[in-house]
């Protein structure tokens, strides 16, 4: 059995209502709250889904770091990786959350600057979550000529910059799938080698954009929610992304009922097994 089989497998026990194996990770995903509030030098962030800012001495925010931990050891073996993706199988799976969320935690308390990147340009939702309205982005910067550095979003949270998504384009995984696109990658990993660069990404069974993605950065970070997509599709979403180095599973939205008070993680090898809770 391979490894993103067992992760799978024991997915699998969770929605049949066995016990979780001893030392699974557990967040809760907070209700829908898309009002951010007004920006001065630092944005005032009042969204639920985003605990890392609004509650972050919680045991929620807690678990979040435990991730952040176990992405610094996985990205740091072996040479600084520093370009990841996070994607799911389906819409509405905690991705987005869990890319920002990630991203602060690493931008708070990590000595590198984080830039997360809103690269679901067919649904874009960062810039929502944030509170911010931005004029230009990501694929301004493709298409447009536009400078980078002209279209990055400084925070105010740690060290988090942001890359909004920008101007809507027809044909998002062209563009994707471009030598442009893995040229202005490589040009970000260039110009900002000491600090990670997060892209937030469609959903891999809907579009193609993810895995053209996948194909240019160091790691996938692969979100799964429970009762969310069948264990069929999920295993199509990583067989699509077979050729791409998956980091791992982060197993979202699970019931706390499952889980004791004792939390931990562990691994297989190069891929890790997490789990949320709601």
């Amino acid at each position: 059995m391979s490894r993103i089989e067992d992760i799978l497998e024991k997915a699998t026990r969770l929605r049949n209502g066995d016990a979780l194996p001893e030392g699974a990770i557990n967040i809760p995903l907070q209700p829908v709250a898309p009002e951010v509030f007004k920006i001065e030098q630092k944005l005032i962030v009042e969204n639920p889904y985003l605990v890392t800012v609004t509650d972050s001495g919680s045991p929620i925010a807690e678990e979040y770091k435990k991730l952040k931990s176990l992405i610094l050891k996985l990205t740091n073996a072996g040479g600084f990786k520093n370009t990841l993706m996070v994607t799911s199988t389906m819409g509405g799976e905690g991705k987005s959350i869990t890319a920002t969320n990630l991203a602060i935690t690493l931008a708070q308390e990590y000595d590198h600057t984080v830039l997360l990147v809103d690269a679901d340009l067919r649904k874009p939702s960062i810039s929502g979550y944030l509170g911010i309205q931005p004029q230009i982005g990501l694929t301004d910067c493709l298409t447009k000529g536009v400078d980078v550095s002209d279209a990055l979003i400084k925070t105010g949270i740690g060290k988090l910059v942001i890359l909004p998504a920008g101007s809507r384009i027809e044909n998002p995984v062209e563009l994707f799938s471009s030598n442009r696109m893995q040229t202005f990658i490589n040009e970000l990993k260039q110009r900002y080698p000491d600090r990670y660069v997060i892209f937030d990404t469609p959903p891999v069974l809907s579009f193609a954009d993810a895995h053209s993605l996948g194909l240019v950065v160091d790691g996938v970070i692969f979100v799964v929610k429970e009762g969310g997509a069948a264990l069929n599709n999920v295993k199509d979403a990583l067989n699509i992304l077979k050729d791409t180095n998956v980091l791992g599973v982060v197993f979202n939205n699970v019931e706390l009922s499952r889980f004791d008070s004792h939390y931990s993680y562990y691994t297989y090898n190069t891929n890790y097994y997490y789990s949320v809770r709601k």
